[in-house]
């Protein structure tokens, strides 16, 4: 993992001008500070006006690699809520900011703290013990659960849960927009599988592995990726082996993630006749994905175009 450090210094000039954080009764709003864009939509959507929210990572930016910046110290020392991904997606940047945050509420085990993996599907979790040799391998699983509607769902239900034990005087309005985004989600659920019907079962490569819950969501087979493991660039050799299989296999369409380099996808896609599909796994990664309902739209919209029209290798 590539760790990316404030400057201590500069951190603790900070976190000397703060003083204790102040409780959260004392907000006009309850604000909320998220790791991730697609949280922040989830909040957003179910707080209404009694929130304000905002996100450390942008949609467009690799949720694994942020670079701290010294208002997220401000941020976070304001937050009454913080909600995170979990399974170490944020071990990289998240402890030293905390650190310096002076909140105890939006610590760990704070009464503002939510792990947004608790109770969702997690895949891919390791079955051995992990090491560097591994790549990037997260040893609580997959982190990029959100990417699947039903998560999405659950987070919302703990995003309502944890904002009205926070701010008991909004319950009704935070259980009425539950409600009504649940509603919303089941709609846009079956008019998704509508969609995507036709290609079920589908072949695809992947850039990294961020899609293994919108994969089994969308029923899609996820043959290979152009990473020879998770967080490693392409090598020669590998994408010799991915042209190959992509050649053997008959697959139409490489999915690549919204903040990565085109390059190699490109040229493996020169090789076998493929289509690369840019497509963004956040809230904001594109300008239509503003939501997390339209993100998925959005996500659906480019892969069925894609496939419709892909010629197989």
């Amino acid at each position: 993992m590539n760790v990316r450090r404030i400057g201590p210094t500069l951190l603790l000039l900070i976190a000397a001008s703060l003083g204790p954080a102040r409780p959260a009764a004392a907000a006009r709003k309850v604000k909320v500070v998220t790791t991730l864009a697609d949280f922040a939509s989830l909040a957003e959507t179910i707080g209404g006006e009694r929130v304000e929210t905002m996100s450390l990572a942008k949609g467009y930016q690799d949720p694994h690699f942020v670079e701290p910046k010294p208002s997220f110290v401000l941020k976070l020392h304001d937050a009454d809520l913080l909600i995170v991904a979990g399974l170490e997606l944020e071990i990289g940047y998240l402890p030293p900011l905390l650190d310096q945050s002076r909140n105890e509420a939006v610590r760990p085990n704070g009464k503002g703290y939510l792990d947004a993996s608790v109770g969702c599907d997690i895949m891919e979790k390791p079955t051995e013990k992990v090491t560097r040799a591994m790549g990037d391998v997260h040893p609580y699983g997959n982190p990029h659960y959100w990417l699947d509607p039903q998560n999405g769902r659950v987070i919302a239900r703990a995003i309502a849960a944890k904002l009205e034990a926070l701010d008991p005087a909004g319950a009704e309005t935070y259980r009425k927009n539950l409600q009504a985004f649940e509603a919303r989600l089941t709609e846009a659920e079956a008019r998704w599988a509508r969609a995507m019907a036709p290609y079920a079962g589908a072949k695809v490569v992947t850039y990294h592995r961020s899609w293994p819950n919108f994969a089994k969501a969308f029923k899609l087979d996820v043959v290979g990726y152009l990473e020879p493991k998770p967080g490693i660039p392409p090598t020669p050799q590998h994408k010799l082996e991915i042209i190959n299989l992509m050649i053997s296999q008959k697959v139409p369409i490489i999915v690549m993630e919204v903040y990565f380099d085109e390059k190699d996808p490109n040229f493996v896609a020169s090789k076998t006749g493929a289509r690369v599909v840019i497509i963004p796994p956040s809230v904001g990664g594109v300008p239509a994905a503003k939501d997390y309902i339209s993100l998925f739209d959005t996500d659906v919209d480019q892969l069925v175009k894609a496939l419709s029209t892909a010629k197989k290798p």
